[in-house]
């Protein structure tokens, strides 16, 4: 697995991405192929440890797990990201290898796992309306005045398809689709 740290408002010495290395690797045995890890640490307000953990599999399928730990304890939020994504990545695997290519994830899974099927997903409504074009400001706007977590739009600079969102830690997101 390629690593790839981040550090925000905060210095971390080798040990502690030592650590993360030695319990992200764990996750290997998923993934055939080798998979990328993007690892960003964090401290937030009163000490609180935060460990934002994304892996792409070479096929592109990303999972991801932010975790924090509020006694300031960098390991413990690793741990809990890492348990998160594990626990993920079983509980989705038999959908994940059938709707995803066959080499999404390794078909070995150790006898000590309890894999657990849930049922397919219900789509409970769906809804149709226009994505009209305007600008980010403008989507973030809407969403606001909507009331709602997010908001699709079409970039009026490029015609793209896009989506606007609130982050939990505040702040807005955007997601730009590629052609």
């Amino acid at each position: 697995m390629k690593f790839t740290f981040t550090c925000k408002k905060i210095a971390l010495n080798n040990s502690i991405k030592e650590y993360a290395e030695k319990k992200i690797s764990k996750l290997d045995r998923y993934f055939p192929e080798e998979a990328d890890a993007f690892v960003t640490f964090a401290v937030e307000k009163k000490n609180r440890c935060v460990v934002e953990l994304t892996i792409r599999a070479a096929n592109g399928t990303l999972f991801r797990a932010q975790e924090e730990d509020a006694d300031g304890d960098m390991r413990g939020a690793i741990d809990k990201a890492v348990t998160f994504i594990d626990r993920r990545i079983r509980k989705n695997k038999t959908r994940l290898a059938k709707n995803l290519r066959a080499d999404a994830l390794v078909s070995d899974v150790p006898a000590e796992f309890d894999l657990v099927e849930d049922a397919e997903f219900d789509v409970v409504r769906t809804k149709r309306f226009t994505v009209k074009p305007m600008s980010t400001d403008e989507a973030i706007l809407q969403m606001n005045l909507l009331g709602h977590s997010f908001y699709v739009f079409r970039n009026v600079d490029d015609n793209a398809i896009c989506v606007v969102y609130t982050r939990h830690n505040g702040g807005y997101g955007l997601i730009e689709t590629e052609e």
